[in-house]
């Protein structure tokens, strides 16, 4: 243990009784401390907050949430959506082609589509499939073998009224609904819920086709706008009109979107580190000229992005900000914004700070999924934190390139007052279920405090560009995205991981001082938790030390051992463990000299 009491310069090292006592009265001191710590420990544990209850998992959870052994054969790789929307009676029908890739032999194929839609039927070669159907999964008995590599496709023929979406983009479904001027005005919002509420596929994030076709059939006074380029616009001739987009790259199914309305439509480029990237934006017609001036941050979003998380991941099929008549989803090439062309999340700044004022809060964080969550996907929904933490953390990041460090690190402090602690952010896999909503709050506070143990903004940097050049437009475990952290950060931070993402517990340094000397603990943590922080052991310096769950000293140099505080760049608590009066102080340094 270090930090013993000082030894004068001309004191004699053979022990007297002076010196023993000094020594008994120390060790008798610092015994107390242990207890006082222990006993605090014991009660925090008493009083921990309870966890979340949460339903027990349902075989519905796991056909929806696992990769069963009727969806592991095979591997999607084209989907060819055809969807015909009629807004007068809130009806879809179409079908979608589905090419796969055969991974193992297997007769049946588990495809998902929820109720109420209904399936018509399945085909493959021009013959219908026998199918059943087990709740929101339809298992297809194939007919011709399917052998290891081949490539085969089914097609799936559905019609139906599909969920509505009560509270978009929470809730998830279809959203009809009109806009000021009383044009009908469409859109779909299904993360969480899933892609499968309104057009069959393999329901999981796991599995990314590696392009589609989205084919929008809609009245001919209305334009759709979806994900990829344009390809085509065909006039039907019974009053209808369907737009063909194209997706060249690997997209998630929940991020396949229909957006269609009274759009007017405006474009630009950006000279970004892949090149050329277009600029589409489509407002409602009569919201051209708010768009053009609020949507302007697009293009210093992409800039700072870009710096700290490498190329825009979608340069071949474009950057989209379609508006939306709910207040924004991530849909991967054509963002949905509703934030009203304000600032803020709907004018308020959920950092407290004010900062959060100065640009709007849709662009930045729904286009920071472009890399975190479209680009880099999670395979269950239980480590979103990955696509949410990362997110909330580019807004902070923003705000650094926007207004400077100091600024950035304010607005990551302000949000932690959202943090509830009400259950862990890492949820159960293989359920389709997601954590704690502190995936975005404490998620992006968990980031910065991974930043200031790097200690090095270039390097930390290079982690993040790293991380979306090694798993560019995959899908990948929480678990991949830690390890790599720690290991391009050259050190262990698993605990850290652990303790963030599965406890609502926040780390707290249990410290006490005794003149000179800092004695000091984490508790409130995971065993093994040795995370470091940087304190003010003297003034106007910050200094890094190593807690563990074991009592540990340093010496002091402050003019007033009150003013100990822990940088609020991390993100942990403190609490005094025994007080000292200063005239106990006071008499301890007397009976010192």
């Amino acid at each position: 243990m270090s930090g013993t009491f000082p030894v004068h310069e001309k004191a004699t090292l053979i022990p007297t009784t002076y010196h023993v006592k000094r020594w008994f009265l120390y060790i008798r001191s610092l015994l107390a401390i242990m207890v006082t710590f222990s006993s605090a420990h014991a009660q925090a544990e008493k009083h921990a907050r309870p966890r979340q209850t949460v339903a027990p998992p349902t075989h519905a959870d796991s056909l929806r949430g696992s990769i069963t052994p009727e969806r592991a054969w095979w591997d999607a790789t084209f989907y060819d959506l055809h969807v015909r929307v009629s807004p007068a009676d809130s009806s879809i029908s179409g079908f979608v082609g589905i090419t796969y890739a055969v991974l193992a032999p297997a007769r049946e194929m588990q495809i998902d589509l929820q109720q109420p839609l209904v399936v018509d039927s399945i085909t493959q070669g021009h013959r219908v499939l026998n199918v059943r159907r087990d709740g929101n999964a339809f298992f297809a008995s194939l007919l011709d073998p399917q052998k290891i590599g081949e490539h085969k496709s089914v097609r799936v023929y559905y019609h139906g009224k599909p969920k509505v979406a009560l509270r978009p983009p929470w809730d998830g479904g279809f959203t009809w609904t009109q806009d000021s001027l009383g044009n009908p005005w469409v859109a779909t919002s299904n993360q969480g819920l899933g892609a499968s509420v309104w057009w069959p596929n393999k329901d999981t994030q796991a599995d990314e086709p590696d392009s589609q076709r989205v084919a929008i059939t809609v009245p001919d006074s209305m334009i759709d706008v979806s994900n990829g380029r344009l390809r085509s616009t065909t006039h039907n001739g019974d009053g209808t009109t369907t737009y063909e987009w194209f997706v060249t790259s690997p997209i998630n199914n929940y991020d396949v979107a229909v957006n269609a309305g009274s759009y007017a439509h405006y474009s630009d480029t950006y000279d970004g580190e892949g090149g050329t990237l277009t600029l589409d934006f489509w407002p409602l017609a009569y919201h051209l000229e708010a768009a053009k001036r609020q949507w302007s941050q697009v293009r210093p979003m992409l800039e700072c992005f870009e710096h700290w998380f490498g190329p825009y991941p979608w340069y071949a099929d474009g950057y989209k900000l379609v508006e939306a008549p709910h207040l924004g989803m991530e849909h991967q090439s054509a963002v949905a914004y509703g934030n009203h062309f304000h600032n803020g999340y709907l004018g308020r700044d959920l950092s407290h700070t004010g900062l959060g004022l100065g640009w709007d809060f849709i662009i930045v964080h729904e286009s920071a999924h472009e890399w975190f969550g479209n680009s880099i996907t999670t395979k269950d929904i239980a480590d979103s934190w990955v696509h949410e933490g990362f997110a909330n953390y580019a807004e902070s990041l923003f705000e650094e390139c926007k207004d400077g460090k100091d600024a950035g690190a304010r607005y990551v402090i302000g949000v932690r007052e959202n943090v509830k602690n009400d259950a862990p952010i890492v949820s159960q896999y293989g359920l389709n279920r997601e954590g704690s909503a502190d995936m975005y709050y404490k998620g992006g506070n968990m980031l910065h405090t991974i930043r200031q143990l790097v200690g090095n903004d270039e390097k930390w940097r290079a982690i993040l560009r790293g991380l979306n050049t090694t798993f560019r437009h995959q899908t990948v475990t929480g678990k991949q995205i830690e390890d790599y952290i720690s290991a391009h950060a050259g050190m262990d931070l698993s605990k850290v991981f652990e303790q963030y993402l599965t406890t609502t517990e926040i780390p707290v340094l249990e410290y006490c001082t005794r003149g000179n000397t800092l004695i000091y603990r984490w508790t409130n943590v995971v065993p093994g938790f040795d995370m470091p922080v940087r304190v003010t052991l003297a003034d106007s310096t910050w200094t890094l030390i190593r807690p563990t769950t074991s009592p540990q000293t340093a010496k002091l140099a402050l003019g007033n051992p009150a003013s100990f505080r822990v940088d609020p760049n991390f993100y942990v608590t403190t609490h005094l463990a025994m007080h000292v009066t200063k005239d106990e102080a006071a008499h301890r340094t007397g009976a010192r000299r």
